[in-house]
């Protein structure tokens, strides 16, 4: 009995199978810790460097040789380790000396812009003046080829910053309602005024319009696609049938945002349905935006 109560109830041990996540846990740290030490040595603080060096160089010598590897610490006779310098002797520092510089430039360019803004002026006034009367020349070769086969009356000239606009007016040449197709003498007034814009150098922009009837268009979505088809429809004939350079073309739509007669004044509907052809001014914007000024003053003149 004694020997029962002594025995002891004897387990059988247990492997442990999850012993490998200790020594791959280890593992993954000291690498982690490896590549923070890496990344750490890995980033130069230029400035300090450049503070170490010039101490060291300064306290061998005055020389950079072991960061250049250009000559031997104390390679020259007679150079001394280390030159005193005085407290009052230090150079000024050169951000002080940048700052300087570049304050002086600038009012150095302040005054220089500053004495020749009146001349700036007075070049694109005199620009401005250039430009509007080559312009005008342009209006009047148009004009005496139009009197001459009496289309006169069907068109409406306007120079503004933009350059000349050539406007189509007449109810003869205009489109009819809905429709993008040109008349035939509208055909005949794009016929008249293709030499003189064949023969300018500038871009031509061509504006379709419609007028400011709440309608929708019959057959196209809205004003703004009916006013495309127009401007293209003038375009293909200039560049297809009257041989203006397509690279000289362009096609706007306006639809009936800008009106070139006040929609509430009678007949004003059939005015605002139109193609203006912009003869494009190639003068400088400053140049440009003195056209209403050059203008005006040749009215009072």
């Amino acid at each position: 009995m004694a020997r029962s109560r002594r025995r002891h109830h004897e387990e059988e041990e247990h492997s442990n199978h999850e012993r490998w996540l200790v020594s791959y846990a280890d593992m993954m740290t000291l690498l982690m810790v490896l590549f923070i030490v890496m990344f750490a040595i890995s980033q130069v603080d230029q400035r300090r460097f450049d503070m170490l060096k010039d101490g060291m160089a300064a306290g061998f010598g005055a020389t950079t040789s072991p960061f250049d590897g250009t000559q031997g610490l104390m390679a020259d006779q007679g150079v001394s380790p280390l030159s005193p310098m005085a407290p009052d002797a230090a150079p000024a520092p050169p951000e002080a000396v940048e700052i300087r510089s570049a304050s002086t430039s600038s009012s150095s360019a302040a005054r220089a812009t500053a004495a020749k803004g009146g001349s700036s002026s007075q070049d694109d006034l005199a620009a401005a003046k250039a430009e509007v009367d080559r312009l005008t020349a342009i209006q009047r070769r148009i004009e005496r080829a139009l009197r001459a086969r009496g289309y006169l009356q069907d068109v409406a000239f306007r120079i503004d910053e933009r350059g000349l606009s050539i406007s189509l007016i007449s109810r003869h040449i205009v489109f009819r309602a809905n429709e993008a197709n040109l008349s035939p003498r509208g055909m005949s007034v794009l016929q008249v005024l293709a030499p003189v814009i064949r023969s300018l150098p500038n871009r031509i922009d061509v504006d379709g319009h419609t007028n400011q009837i709440r309608v929708k268009p019959k057959y196209y979505p809205t004003d703004w696609e009916l006013s495309a088809a127009r401007a293209v429809t003038v375009l293909r004939y200039l560049s297809e049938t009257a041989g203006v350079p397509a690279s000289r073309l362009a096609a706007v739509a306006y639809g009936h945002e800008k009106p070139l007669r006040n929609p509430a004044l009678p007949g004003a509907a059939a005015l605002n349905k139109r193609v203006d052809l912009v003869v494009v001014s190639a003068a400088s914007e400053d140049a440009r935006k003195l056209f209403p000024k050059v203008l005006r003053d040749q009215t009072r003149s």
